[in-house]
């Protein structure tokens, strides 16, 4: 796998976390590999830290 399949993987499944817990009326909805639909509030500082442990070998 490579960098952008990591991080691609990691924000998709973040965005998708915050929406299942119901933060901010977060509504995510993924069709396509490349396009996804993001509608409310998303918390930047779990996202990133999402992607950032990705990139280093987190969960």
């Amino acid at each position: 796998m490579n960098i952008e399949d990591q991080v691609r993987e990691a924000i998709v499944a973040e965005l998708k976390r915050q929406s299942e817990a119901g933060e901010q009326g977060l509504r995510v909805k993924s069709g396509e590999a490349e396009m996804i639909t993001v509608e409310g509030r998303v918390n930047l500082d779990e996202l990133t830290m999402a992607v950032v442990g990705s990139l280093a070998g987190g969960p």
